[in-house]
């Protein structure tokens, strides 16, 4: 006798079959050619090809049993079996021991499905009991892409079989139905559709299948069509292909049964229900196809269109089965309403499952429609709410295989800096044209139309400034620092398996990774500009420099740089004003502050026009370039010239004050001999004085209310910044809340120019003033020099005065006295133009929406002096002081 190797397939094949059958050679020809084509056969299931795996199974089920010492003679003999070359296959052989050992009777029978394949091929007395009493066992088909036909036995569909569909993993091995004995619908781990088919009523007697065969003949008669085509069409359908008895009308875009057709309403209507797979299958057939080809579709919709395929697969393995079922109906011979055939009816609850997923992915086609990127995960995500868990697990496996390009953006850009998106799918932006210097504020931007549902607004702004803090430090600071240095870069979505359990942890994994980076990029981004650029040290500078805070030096400046400023502008020249700088500089503490600081302090000369001093064209600078400028923005710049001009002409206009002020005070003395000048050197006193107080208030409301409190303001915010962006807009705040309270903004274009009309009345007074001490002291300085010359000549024994000269003297002052009413009426017109003004001025402010405006109002007229000039002023005033009783 020949040994095992030496025996050919085909001869082991026929002694398994003698051996399983009990039966002679002859006897299980029949069962041999079958079992021959089920082995060449492509609908085998897909196992996990784990040997130990097996080897495991096998000693569990020896130790359920109590057979421990049988557990551990099995594992001594494979691990001796391991270190031999004798078998090639090992797991093969384990696992056909496995399968045999198990009871085919039981539901969790791993042979059960080759054994329905068998009895199927059996003759009908090879066993006692009929076959049409033998419920054929279930086919189960996994809907992964690792899954495939497990059976070709008709029972739970592919696309339909949830129970042991799985997203991540091998498709289980299939589960048998439950015998005959068993309660239908009791098939545990099977899905709703296999169940349902199976309680159908079927008959177990030859009798009662006697009797629905009988019927069913005598109802098909002449030209009708039989069951047995219409399942065959169906099947075609089921791929998108027209049948002989139903095809797609196009005018009505659905499936429908030629109307020549002879055939019974139940039949037809079935036939139409189930031909809606069809018309599902093809709407998403179609997008998948259209879009494949489309580069400008993105990784995205690729992806997208990956996990439509792959759902289609699974659909295909399923039909491939039902196929399979059929040509074996065929080849036996087996009418329509036997125990295993194929019918309309269990079509249709088979089909039921394949069809709702079906349903799901034709509306998530049409739903995504246009949309590509962020955008396309954004619509199925929104599909993934849903109370059913079937469909959501079916949406959240799309959406870990769409989301995952996407999440590979992601991470490439918090963690390296860099942003490959050629089909720009992902929500941060990049505009190669612009240049390094606006990097930061213009370069990078957020897609909002691309943010994706699952990511909240606030994780993609810290994304965006992740990623744009790392190449701000590359390209502007020119900090070559790797960027796994800066934050440690944790374990990417690599699969789409990775993508899934980041998703279902959007608020806990997701989100430390998104904080951890934003948290450890933007502290070396600050910390690098504060040691290495010195932010905060510039900050500080604006206050003092631009913004008159270096009162010493601010006030030796304008000494200094009063006689040129007296000057026309067009005689100024920047590099004398530049020296009279450097000289203030060095003759007060500014000259304590870094070299850093003082040499961007620079003279500005504003564009003139006719008529300006150098008081109008006159201006402090401060350059600014490198990082730095990414704050401090030509913008910002010319917010702070803007201040600095306003600043300076109210500190002009206290320095001016203090001199009229000194004026008065040093001649009061010496005009005392002139007694008709009392009352116009009374009436100086008085405007004076109004004018020092208005300014007073003002530069009070100006420095401490305005500039303090924003400086606060903005110094504690920028202490508590975690982000650049962050220092940006609290920077910005501060200049526009400077801005728009110092009356610069156009809103309070009214109000700045009342401001400045009245500064123009201070300038006036000032030459004013000046021309009548001018003229008091050239009186004073003759009548002195006239008085002298009379005690001279006295004591020179001659007498002091002629007629002539003494009459001279009394026309010359009488000459004067008739001048002082033209002073008295000039100083008159100055007041009542300046009060007027001061009037309007405070009625704008009464009527201002900003409520530090209208308290500046009450103490500019704390006596109400201008209340009782002003009518609309008084109207102002008690309605603001009804509102405020109101409030309380």
């Amino acid at each position: 006798m020949a040994t095992l190797d030496q025996k050919s397939p085909n001869v082991l094949l026929q002694s398994l079959c003698c051996r399983i059958t009990g039966k002679s050679e002859a006897e299980v020809a029949h069962q041999f050619q079958y079992a021959v084509r089920v082995i060449g056969s492509n609908y085998a299931p897909t196992i996990e090809r784990d040997e130990f795996l097996v080897s495991e199974k096998i000693k569990k089920e020896l130790l359920k049993q109590r057979r421990e010492a049988d557990a551990a003679l099995f594992s001594e003999l494979h691990r001796k079996l391991q270190t031999q070359s004798v078998l090639k296959h090992r797991w093969s052989v384990l696992y056909l021991l496995l399968s045999l050992s198990e009871d085919p009777r039981k539901p969790s029978s791993r042979v059960g499905n080759y054994g329905a394949l068998f009895a199927q091929a059996l003759p009908r007395d090879a066993h006692s009991t009929p076959f049409y009493c033998t419920r054929p066992q279930s086919l189960a088909l996994g809907y992964s892409e690792r899954g495939a036909a497990l059976s070709a036995s008709v029972g739970t569909s592919g696309i339909s079989s949830l129970g042991v569909y799985t997203l991540n993993g091998p498709t289980p091995t299939p589960q048998s139905l439950p015998q005959s004995s068993q309660a239908p619908g009791s098939g545990g781990g099977q899905s709703l559709g296999s169940r349902l088919a199976w309680t159908l009523p079927v008959s177990c007697s030859p009798s009662t299948l006697a009797l629905p065969n009988a019927r069913l003949l005598s109802s098909v008669g002449a030209g009708e069509v039989s069951e047995t085509a219409l399942v065959r069409d169906i099947l075609y359908v089921f791929q998108g292909i027209d049948g002989k008895f139903i095809k797609m009308s196009g005018p009505d875009n659905c499936y429908k049964i030629d109307s020549k057709v002879v055939l019974c309403k139940s039949l037809r209507d079935t036939s139409s229900r189930l031909a809606e797979l069809g018309w599902l299958h093809n709407k998403v057939r179609k997008y998948t196809d259209a879009r494949s080809l489309d580069r400008a579709f993105g990784l995205v919709g690729q992806s997208f269109c990956a996990s439509l395929h792959q759902e289609l697969k699974e659909y295909y393995r399923l039909l491939s089965v039902l196929h399979s079922q059929l040509q074996v109906e065929d080849d036996q011979g087996m009418n329509v309403c036997t125990e295993g055939s194929l019918t309309l009816r269990r079509l249709l609850v088979w089909m039921y499952d394949p069809k709702v997923r079906l349903k799901t992915l034709a509306a998530l086609v049409d739903f995504c429609q246009g949309r590509k990127g962020g955008e396309l995960a954004s619509a199925v995500h929104s599909y993934g709410k849903t109370g059913d868990p079937q469909m959501r697990a079916l949406v959240h496996h799309i959406l870990s295989l769409v989301s995952h390009p996407i999440l590979n953006f992601l991470y490439r850009w918090i963690y390296d800096g860099e942003l490959e998106d050629t089909y720009h799918e992902f929500f941060v932006a990049s505009d190669p044209n612009v240049k390094t210097d606006r990097l930061w504020h213009d370069k990078y931007s957020l897609r909002k139309s691309m943010i994706p549902t699952f990511i909240t607004m606030d994780q993609a702004r810290k994304v965006l400034l992740i990623g744009k803090s790392i190449n701000f430090l590359h390209q502007v600071c020119h900090d070559r620092t790797p960027p796994g240095k800066i934050t440690a870069a944790s374990k990417s979505a690599d699969t789409p398996k990775d993508a899934a359990e980041l998703l279902s942890d959007l608020e806990g994994a997701f989100q430390e990774k998104i904080d951890a980076a934003y948290f450890d990029t933007s502290k070396y981004l600050l910390d690098v500009l504060n040691r290495n650029y010195l932010l905060l040290e510039h900050l500080q500078a604006m206050r003092r420099y631009l913004l008159l805070g270096q009162g010493d030096f601010i006030r030796h400046l304008m000494d200094l740089l009063k006689p040129e400023l007296a000057r026309p502008a067009t005689t100024l020249y920047q590099h004398n004003l530049t020296g009279i700088l450097e000289t203030a500089v060095r003759a007060t503490n500014a000259q304590f502050d870094n070299a850093e600081i003082l040499k961007r302090l620079d003279v500005r000369l504003l564009e003139v026009s006719p008529g300006d001093t150098g008081w109008d064209v006159f201006s402090l600078d401060y350059h600014v370039d490198g990082p730095i400028a990414t704050v401090f923005t030509r913008e910002c710049m010319g917010h702070y010239l803007r201040v600095f001009n306003f600043l300076w002409r109210a500190k002009r206009m206290e320095y001016t004050l203090t001199d009229i002020w000194k004026g008065q005070m040093c001649n009061a003395k010496l005009l005392k001999t002139m007694p008709e000048l009392s009352g116009v050197l009374h009436q100086c006193h008085i405007l004076a004085s109004e004018m020092v107080h208005f300014i007073h208030q003002m530069q009070y409301y100006i420095t401490f209310e305005v500039l303090e409190c924003s400086w606060d303001e903005l110094w504690n915010k920028v202490q508590q910044a975690q982000d650049l962006d962050h220092i940006i807009a609290a920077h910005d705040v501060f200049l526009d809340t400077i801005i728009s309270r110092c009356l610069l903004d156009s809103n309070s274009r009214s109000l700045l120019n009342q401001l400045r009309a009245i500064f123009d009345q201070i300038i006036e007074f000032q030459s004013a003033q000046d021309s009548l001490y001018r003229s008091a002291l050239e009186e004073l300085t003759l009548r002195l020099q006239y008085e002298e010359k009379k005690r001279q000549r006295d004591e020179e024994g001659q007498w002091a005065v002629t007629e002539e000269q003494e009459a001279e003297e009394k026309r010359r002052i009488q000459e004067f006295q008739d001048t002082i009413p033209k002073m008295c009426s000039q100083l008159r017109i100055l007041t009542h133009f300046y009060q007027s003004i001061v009037q309007q001025f405070l009625v704008l402010l009464m009527t201002s929406s900003d409520e530090s405006l209208r308290f500046l109002s009450f103490r500019l007229d704390f006596n109400e002096h201008y209340r009782a000039r002003e009518p609309r002023l008084r109207a102002s005033l008690g309605a603001n002081r009804g509102r405020r009783l109101s409030n309380i």
